[in-house]
């Protein structure tokens, strides 16, 4: 595993090691052992699996309380992942990282508790994967919304207006979250 530094602490990108040959390919998502000799040595207690049409955005998600870390990968299609530090001790608070994972480029992003995540579907049938350090909490669930000016994220939209659920037209504004310690 390679681990790569975004520019905010806690925040990294984790390639694996893929071993291809002429049947397909092989590698480890997930080795709690590896994963811990790395600094990574979350417990995970939940799986979800999302499949999403082309410009899907889901997101900005958080639990406030019961933050979950997440370990995010796309098995299919292509998404832009990004993540938002919502930790006021941090220096790096209301600062956003976004990057493309595709089943092509078998990337992971981890993305630890005090963190909005979301991701916009790039191509159809884009599934994402993502292993959570907490259980979802319905009564903590908390919204950003997507295009906060005062985030100023980059979305790849592209001149299309992006297809959101109905919970994530009514995220809030990042002025107005609770944040973490």
């Amino acid at each position: 595993m390679k681990i790569i530094a975004t520019g905010i602490p806690d925040l990294l990108i984790v390639e694996p090691v893929v071993f291809d040959d002429a049947r397909g390919f092989f590698f480890e998502s997930w080795n709690a052992a590896r994963f811990a000799e790395l600094g990574l040595g979350s417990v995970f207690v939940q799986d979800n699996h999302s499949r999403s049409a082309r410009a899907v955005l889901r997101g900005l998600h958080y639990q406030n309380p019961n933050a979950q870390g997440k370990l995010v990968r796309v098995t299919a299609g292509r998404a832009w992942d990004v993540a938002v530090d919502l930790r006021r001790s941090s220096s790096h608070f209301g600062k956003w990282f976004g990057l493309e994972l595709s089943a092509a480029n078998k990337r992971m992003f981890w993305v630890p508790p005090g963190f909005a995540h979301g991701f916009l579907s790039l191509a159809d049938d884009t599934d994402v994967l993502y292993k959570c350090t907490s259980f979802y909490d319905p009564a903590s669930e908390r919204a950003l919304m997507w295009n906060d000016p005062d985030l100023a994220i980059e979305w790849p939209i592209d001149g299309f207006e992006p297809r959101l659920s109905g919970k994530d037209t009514l995220g809030g504004a990042f002025a107005d979250i609770q944040g973490y310690p």
